[in-house]
């Protein structure tokens, strides 16, 4: 195909994530390539990469982007608060009302946004600091609040409490307001070491500062997300597309731009962050999307579940270029 790394990839294991997952695709042409999948069943190396070079043709993203990565985190969580766990786990709250984006900024027309029923008037929902602030309606944990604000970030993860009892912490929605990073205003207040703004860094930087200094830098982060619990099942969890996200395999993308259940070649290189894998190159497929992932030529990798996935996924910061594998059958774009 003509991809940088194409012949050194798992073709393989990229095949058995796509046959898994690309019920869940919407794009033109991708159901039949996802029936002749289904039929044929796993695949060694060979006839798994013919099978990529036979079904699909490759568009370029015209411009070249970032990628991140992310991971489904598991943290120590507590059902009574202590000076320890003192953040609340917060379900999604009956006031909070989904709507479009655009009534309160032309911009983002097109992209969900929250809002507020204040008699009669849909006003935008309050943001992290008003949130916190003000008393929860129903508290479903307590945790740390570095581990409930890096829980945020990822969107999901396994709680575990006092008694052992393991639970899923599933998203259930956010307050609509834009993610903002905190890496760089932390950077630029010398918080930080000098070229380390990995995810280990900052989290360990919040636990050590835990209490006023703490907050204040989450707060420079106005998004809010809440969530919902379920048994813990072991299995990986489940995308915006409605499929479980394999690990390594699957990636984040905007709405906007792209389909679920697409497939893309990324080619990454170039990290600026200390620590990391020098390039990420690998057949992933579009199961999910993100507050911050915005543009044709930006992805977030998904890593797996664990503290192991975790110390990857906060050092990825990559140069990015996107490549659409559409399926041949498919009008050109």
């Amino acid at each position: 195909m003509g991809l940088p790394g194409w012949n050194d990839d798992d073709h393989s294991a990229a095949f058995a994530a796509f046959r898994a997952s690309c019920w869940a695709a919407r794009a033109p042409g991708m159901a039949e390539v996802c029936r002749k999948a289904q039929a044929l069943g796993s695949l060694d190396e060979a006839r798994a990469r013919a099978f990529f070079e036979v079904n699909f043709r490759v568009e370029a993203a015209p411009e070249e982007g970032v990628l991140t990565a992310y991971f489904a985190p598991e943290y120590d969580a507590r059902s009574k608060p202590d000076a320890e766990f003192s953040a609340p786990l917060r379900a999604r709250p009956a006031d909070l009302v989904t709507v479009d984006a655009g009534m309160f900024d032309p911009a983002q027309a097109g992209n969900q946004g929250a809002a507020m029923n204040v008699l009669g008037d849909l006003l935008p929902y309050p943001d992290r600091a008003a949130i916190e602030d003000r008393r929860p309606e129903k508290v479903l944990a307590w945790m740390r609040p570095e581990d409930l604000f890096f829980l945020q970030i990822q969107g999901s993860g396994v709680l575990t409490f006092e008694n052992g009892a393991r639970v899923k912490a599933n998203y259930a929605g956010n307050n609509g307001r834009r993610f903002v990073g905190i890496a760089r205003p932390m950077q630029e207040r010398g918080l930080l070491a000098a070229g380390d703004t990995s995810g280990e860094a900052i989290r360990g930087w919040l636990a050590a500062h835990r209490g006023a200094e703490a907050q204040e830098i989450m707060r420079l982060n106005p998004r809010y997300v809440f969530f919902k619990l379920s048994p813990d099942d072991g299995q990986q969890p489940v995308g915006s597309a409605g499929a479980p996200l394999p690990p390594g395999r699957a990636i984040a993308v905007d709405p906007a731009r792209y389909s679920m259940g697409e497939v893309f070649w990324i080619d990454a290189t170039a990290p600026v962050l200390t620590g990391a894998f020098p390039a990420y190159r690998r057949l992933a497929l579009a199961l999910d999307t993100g507050g911050a992932i915005k543009g044709q030529a930006r992805a977030d990798l998904y890593l797996g579940l664990g503290p192991e996935a975790g110390a990857e996924a906060g050092r990825v910061r990559h140069s990015l270029k996107m490549y659409r594998l559409v399926p041949r059958a498919a009008p050109n774009s």
